[in-house]
This record gives structure tokens, C-alpha cells and sequence, in this order.
């Protein structure tokens, strides 16, 4: 699970906590990327920096989830750092990886056993604004064979640099068409996207949340912990214990 970025772009909630850490639907968007993962693998691993005691808290004390944190203590390190540095625990076995920003629902077993085993797998959905690959877009999903992870290093770099993109050149990339709702939780409004997909439309209300009878929620996100008060009338927007996000 790549779980290390700043996420700059969904400030100020990653002002708050880790983009990880950031729940859609109630559930931290790690969680899901763990929950995706394990429909494929029980040998988890997820890579931590920015947020760090907090994911540390999550993992380990809070779920208490049976996986191998990665601490990437200096500095965060991309998606090929990340491997780099889990080289070790890999072990040459082949890589599933998966973005914890990702937001998506798939069952990811027939995507593993389907594998040639070779080639470079990637889960993308169309999107001829926003290609990564001819029409296709990376939908947060990847299988890679120990080949194509034996060589790299704990150095700050990414996979569609030193990969991928070579990948794609010599048609060593098997790409598979995602046929579900997927979100790149990048923005604010990306964010309550995913929530409002993973709702069914509905206001989302955190544990602990507390939203007074009179309060008037439209496409709203409440985080555990917030107030609504008496009257007011959030639309299309974030609140949280410290602030409200309002996306336009």
C-alpha cells in the first residue's frame, strides 16, 4: 500500500491528518486499499512518512491490522523508493501494489490469478482527458514480477519513470479495463466525490458526529467528532473538527 505522500493538493484536510488516514464512507482510505489488497494476499505491506505517528497509531494500535509498516523516516521516497526499500521483505516474490488514494471497488483475485506472470499488469479505466497510456488512465492498481523490482533502489523515484514508461515502449505492459467507480482522492472535490459515491448519494456522518435535527445537509462530508450546529446548511462540503472545506 503507498501510503507515504504529503498530499498537498487535498489541503488543508491533509492539514489535519494523512492523506491515507482521510475516510471515505467512514473508513480510512488505507483501510480500503487494505480490505482491496486482501481479496488477493494475506503478506501486506504499506510504506508510511508524512502523518507517520498517526499511521503508526492506526496500524498498529487502532485497527491493529497484520501488516509490514514500511517507515520511510527521512524522507518519502515515490512508488519506486518505496519498493526499494522493501526489497528485502519482498524477497523476490511478485509485487501487488495498490495506492491508498485510490478509491475504488474491484475484487482483485481474478486480476492476480489471470497474471502471465511476466508483463507489467495495470488496472486503468478510459479517460482521454487525463492518459497515462494511449486513452487509459493508471486506476491505482499494479502487479509487478520480481524482475522489474530486484533492481531498484531506496532512492527518491517513481515507477512510471523508471518502469512503466519503458514498459508501455516495448509493449510489455498488460493493461486491464476497470469497469467500476474509481476516484483519485487528490482534491477536495475528488474527496467528496468518492465519499458520495461510496454513499449512494447520501450525507456522510463520522462516529461521534453531531448534527442537530435542524441542520441541513446537501452532498456533505461530517469527520467523527464535528459539529453541525442548530440551522446551518452545509452544501457541498467538508466539515471537520477544526474547519469546514467547501468545494465549488
Amino acid at each position: 500500500m503507498l501510503a507515504a505522500g504529503a498530499g498537498t493538493r487535498l489541503a488543508p484536510l491533509t492539514r489535519l491528518r494523512p492523506k491515507a488516514l482521510c475516510p471515505v464512507d467512514n473508513v480510512a482510505l488505507v483501510d480500503h486499499a487494505i480490505a482491496r489488497a486482501a481479496t488477493a494476499t494475506s503478506t501486506i505491506a504499506v510504506n508510511a512518512h508524512h502523518g507517520l505517528a498517526q499511521m503508526e497509531q492506526h496500524l498498529v494500535a487502532g485497527i491493529g491490522a497484520d501488516v509490514h509498516l514500511s517507515i520511510e523516516r527521512e524522507r518519502a521516497l515515490g512508488t519506486a523508493g518505496a519498493l526499494g526499500l522493501l526489497r528485502e521483505w519482498i524477497d523476490g516474490r511478485p509485487v501487488l501494489v495498490t495506492n491508498a488514494d485510490a478509491w475504488l471497488t474491484v475484487d482483485l483475485a481474478p486480476f492476480v490469478e489471470e497474471w502471465d506472470g511476466e508483463r507489467i499488469r495495470l488496472l486503468v479505466v478510459e479517460d482521454r482527458d487525463r492518459p497515462d497510456f494511449g486513452s487509459a488512465r493508471y486506476s491505482g492498481v499494479a502487479l509487478m514480477p520480481w524482475s522489474d523490482v530486484s533492481g531498484l533502489e531506496a532512492t527518491p523515484s517513481g515507477l512510471y519513470e523508471l518502469v512503466w514508461r519503458y514498459a508501455f515502449e516495448l509493449g510489455r505492459l498488460d493493461l486491464v479495463d476497470h469497469d467500476g467507480p474509481f476516484v483519485d482522492c487528490g482534491t477536495p472535490a475528488d474527496y467528496l466525490r468518492a465519499n458520495l459515491l461510496a454513499s449512494g448519494g447520501a450525507p456522510v456522518v463520522g462516529p461521534g458526529a453531531l448534527v442537530d435535527p435542524s441542520a441541513v445537509l446537501e452532498r456533505c462530508v461530517v469527520w467523527p467528532g464535528a459539529v453541525v450546529r442548530p440551522g446551518e446548511r452545509l452544501v457541498d462540503a467538508v466539515r471537520t473538527v477544526d474547519l469546514t472545506v467547501l468545494v465549488r
